[in-house]
């Protein structure tokens, strides 16, 4: 039996008073993230319930109980305002997938602080980039990201204090670094949760700026009421579940449904802090047996392009659930997920900017493969005109994904960058930025981002589209389509393409693709060049960085490249 019964019913008279009566919070009171993940789970009689299962890159291993995660945060929130750090004041974590990240994450929101998550592998000029916007006070990181930080450490008057989790003891310190060993720190048992309120800040993630300066999404406490109750029906969380989230908490994902969907939920999380093999991540759902889990696009092409054979090394029989995040989900990885592990992974569609899960599929629920699904309930979403702002009046139209505003999980701004954050809205709705159709049924069909659409000859091309006809040839494993410069019609589709084992790039292999994706689509979306490469831009949350192709196409600036997974 699935959390959602009936979307059809859900959908009726929908009201998130359904999450806070769950929570029991009542709108006035205190809400406090870190409390309601810990403190909250305990008092329900699942102090001894295994919260947090931690496996490194060497296969070691760490397990903390909802009680050692209470009593630990309670640590790390006591640690830190022994230092001063007041409420508000912004906490970068700056660590690999360690406990430390995660239960760290609750402690500074326990004392009011506002969480500032921040990729591991980012150098000290993305570093400062967001550190300065933030004015941040403090930084936990790590011996070996210490130095980055230590290198600009001059341009930062205001950072105070750089926290070292695995500080050597036999070693002296540098400049503003103090020591935490947050296993053996004094854990006081009653401690004080600040009162923050709904509407008091919690989390601020950056996002990648297409150009110029990323911008910091603030989010507040609030958003707890979405994402404890789209975890529990979007992803179907269970008491019972063991529950894996691929996503680094340096991407929302590994925040919004990593710590907080999961920990307030009551399920039992496993965090894998290696490098991606297919082997590896098999054997961890073997050991753990995990039966949610939730990832990433780039993540399950990867799988198939690994192939069916390994998957029958291992024992995967204890997954029950699995859901995607990221990027649209193509068609062709739903129809292979289903083949090989019995289920189907469901596309979900969200950002940064929405904090919680917008537009998905649902478990029970007829599944259109390539599909984003249909609005979660309580999320009013359609497609708009790009000329008018204007909802179009039947479906089939391709215009922009618009969301009325007023959900929980909605960022509250970009931090000092109000000017930017107004224009996300036009005529009443927020608007994330993308494409999309809604067939007649009410599914929604993700055409690209509003910048990606290929408008060749006055044709509208989703690069999306070719890019799943394209990975539909038997040659190709990952492909990205951007528009090129094109004298006649403006523009025309160019397709980057990586290639499986076995296949080597030539003239003949490119005719060959071009002609298979024209006649599965037509001569207008067909690719006017195919460019062979060993691999493709992305970021460590596994997203494609069409943007950096498409710059280099157009001769335009590159712009934030501080994401990129080889950054």
């Amino acid at each position: 039996m699935f959390n959602i019964i009936s979307y059809d019913e859900r959908i009726k008279n929908f009201d998130w008073s359904i999450s806070e009566k769950e929570l029991d919070y009542q709108p006035g009171n205190v809400i406090n993230i870190g409390w309601y993940c810990s403190d909250r789970i305990c008092e329900l009689g699942k102090a001894d319930k295994p919260a947090l299962i931690w496996e490194g890159s060497q296969g070691q291993e760490k397990r903390y109980t909802y009680n050692e995660l209470r009593l630990t945060s309670n640590g790390v929130g006591q640690f830190l305002r022994n230092l001063g750090i007041q409420p508000e004041d912004r906490v970068c974590l700056f660590m690999d997938k360690i406990p430390e990240l995660y239960i760290g994450f609750l402690g500074v929101l326990k004392i009011g602080a506002i969480v500032q998550p921040l990729f591991s592998a980012f150098g000290d000029e993305s570093l400062i980039v967001r550190l300065d916007n933030a004015q941040t006070t403090a930084i936990i990181t790590q011996r070996k990201h210490a130095p980055k930080v230590m290198k600009i450490i001059d341009k930062m008057p205001y950072l105070k204090h750089i926290i070292i989790v695995d500080a050597d003891p036999s070693k002296p310190l540098g400049e503003r670094q103090v020591a935490f060993d947050m296993d053996n720190a004094v854990k006081p048992d009653n401690f004080e949760i600040h009162p923050t309120k709904a509407e008091s800040p919690s989390v601020l993630h950056y996002t990648s700026g297409t150009t110029g300066q990323p911008k910091g999404v603030k989010h507040v406490h609030y958003s707890l009421i979405s994402q404890y109750l789209t975890a529990k029906w979007v992803l179907d969380l269970k008491d019972s579940d063991i529950y894996w989230c691929t996503a680094d908490p340096g991407w929302v994902t590994g925040t919004s449904y990593g710590i907080i969907g999961a920990f307030s939920n009551g399920v039992t999380q496993c965090v894998l802090d290696s490098g991606f093999s297919a082997e590896n991540w098999y054997r961890f759902i073997e050991k753990h047996r995990i039966s949610m889990w939730y990832s990433a696009p780039t993540a399950i092409r990867s799988l198939m392009k690994a192939g069916d054979e390994v998957i029958k090394k291992f024992d995967l029989s204890s997954l029950r659930h699995l859901a995607s995040v990221g990027e649209p989900l193509n068609s062709e990885a739903v129809i292979w997920s289903e083949k090989v592990f019995g289920k189907a992974f469901l596309d979900t569609y969200w950002q940064t900017e929405t904090g919680s899960i917008m537009i998905s599929n649902y478990p029970g629920m007829k599944i259109k493969p390539g599909s984003m699904g249909k609005p979660f309930p309580g999320i009013t979403a359609t497609v708009l005109d790009a000329d008018t702002y204007e909802p179009f009046d039947g479906p089939g139209r391709i215009g922009l994904i618009a969301i009325k505003p007023g959900w929980p999980s909605m960022m509250r701004t970009y931090w000092r960058n109000e000017e930017t954050y107004n224009k996300k809205f036009r005529n009443g709705w927020y608007l994330p930025g993308d494409r999309s159709s809604i067939d007649p049924e009410g599914y929604f069909w993700f055409v690209g981002r509003d910048d990606d659409v290929i408008n060749t000859g006055g044709h509208l091309v989703s690069p999306f589209e070719v890019e799943s006809a394209l990975l539909e040839h038997p040659a190709v494993a990952e492909s990205a389509v951007v528009s090129k410069p094109d004298f006649v019609n403006m523009e025309v589709v160019k397709a980057f393409v990586t290639l499986k084992p076995g296949f080597v790039g030539s003239k003949d292999l490119d005719l060959e693709i071009m002609n298979f994706v024209r006649k599965k689509l037509s001569p207008l979306a067909m690719p006017q060049e195919i460019e062979f490469i060993d691999n493709l831009p992305k970021t460590r949350s596994g997203k494609i960085m069409r943007r950096i192709l498409h710059a280099k196409e157009w001769g335009e600036e590159i712009g934030d490249t501080s994401t990129l997974e080889n950054d």
